[in-house]
């Protein structure tokens, strides 16, 4: 069970060997919400995630054979890291096996730690009926991501960290997954403070948990998509369940398009990189039905691909505005560029690509012969709206793209 004491040997178990992560404050988001909002730094922990609490507490309670026989995991990326730590502490062999969509970032952090390493499957619950699979083939032990009990007890050791650093915690966010994190959280959050509130948040694409409670058993979801990789799965753990029914108070589910604003924000304001999973719980700050409450946001993890990052940073700047595209037909005759370009200076945009097409039009003498697409930087959406007046009162027929 997850008792009191259970905790306590989790804690002394990784109090020389993990990080005891900080909790900052958030002015802005503080501002925006109405509460104090602080945010505690899961993202910054070893390995980037705070996998490596479970993963660690877990494999010290194997036994030396146990060990021995060599470790297998299914992960898509932090809980992998997490346990090829805690083999490389431990001197034990370890396969891991992630989805094929895995972030590169993800895949080359668990190489780093001399496992081997299986792509298998398109989301979580692929990868994990192959590793399990493969632990019956080889003889390997199990280690689940979230569906154990040690798993949940080291992963719940961070609300030590927070209460001793905020006593007067009102509220925490968790992300939730398969229900590892929140389990062990709430669990232990509600034995030392019972009158705090847990919540947990959710990708409305992959918002088992909510299901599950919802219908009062496991209940697996028939298909999720969602950017947040790290909690993209199926089905949540049987045995973490009834921590959930018993000690979370609510869940929130959150879009996708959310985690695009919420990136930049974070990025902007805080300098910081924090994967779509963790960003679940800024996201669904702005949700709450209170005001002047000491909330904490756990940002469970940091580890995101640069491909993704630059992706993320574009469709953001998109939404908000900031970079648009737009197309004009244009006559083929000199000069007409630079008129287009006279009225985006005297508006203060500044043009980041331009492409200018003479053969759109067989008819190279036609009004519209011309196609010129151009990609702008803004100050946001009434910028905007400024440049793509001015252009269709100089006479061109602007479309956004």
């Amino acid at each position: 069970m997850l008792t009191l004491e259970k905790f306590y040997e989790a804690r002394e178990v990784l109090r020389d060997v993990i990080l005891d992560t900080s909790l900052i404050y958030s002015k802005s988001f503080s501002h925006q919400t109405g509460n104090n909002i602080w945010f505690k730094l899961e993202n910054m922990q070893l390995t980037g995630a705070y996998k490596i609490r479970g993963a660690l507490y877990k494999v010290s309670k194997l036994t030396p054979q146990q060990r021995e026989k060599g470790l297998i995991t299914a992960s898509a990326g932090n809980h992998a890291q997490g346990l090829s730590f805690a083999a490389q502490y431990f001197k034990a062999k370890a396969v891991i096996v992630m989805p094929e969509t895995t972030p590169l970032v993800k895949v080359n952090n668990t190489k780093s730690y001399g496992v081997e390493v299986i792509l298998a499957g398109n989301i979580y619950d692929d990868a994990y009926v192959y590793a399990l699979n493969l632990a019956k083939e080889n003889g390997y032990e199990f280690v689940h991501p979230f569906n154990d009990l040690d798993i949940a007890a080291g992963q719940g050791t961070l609300v030590f960290e927070i209460l001793d650093k905020l006593p007067d915690t009102s509220i925490i966010l968790v992300p939730v997954g398969g229900g590892g994190l929140i389990a062990g959280v709430a669990a232990l959050a509600k034995i030392l403070k019972p009158d705090i509130k847990i919540i947990g948040v959710e990708p409305s694409g992959a918002a088992c948990v909510k299901m599950s409670l919802r219908e009062k058993k496991v209940t697996s979801l028939q298909h999720v998509e969602t950017i947040a990789d790290g909690v993209a799965v199926r089905t949540p753990g049987e045995i973490v369940f009834p921590y959930i029914q018993k000690y979370v108070d609510e869940i929130i589910t959150i879009d996708d398009e959310n985690l695009v604003e919420v990136f930049l924000d974070m990025m902007e304001k805080h300098k910081m990189i924090v994967e779509n999973a963790g960003l679940l719980t800024v996201a669904a700050l702005r949700y709450l039905d209170v005001s002047g409450k000491n909330i904490v946001s756990v940002l469970s993890g940091g580890n995101m691909d640069v491909i993704t990052i630059s992706s993320l940073v574009q469709h953001g700047l998109r939404r908000r505005g900031r970079i648009f595209t737009f197309s004009v037909r244009l006559p083929d005759r000199p000069g007409e560029l630079h008129k287009i370009a006279g009225i985006i200076a005297k508006e203060r945009g500044n043009i980041i690509e331009l492409q200018h097409n003479q053969f759109v039009d067989v008819n190279r003498n036609s009004d519209k012969g011309t196609e010129l697409v151009v990609t702008l930087e803004a100050f946001g959406h009434e910028h905007k709206n400024s440049i793509m007046m001015s252009l269709s009162q100089e006479g061109y027929t602007v479309n956004l793209v």
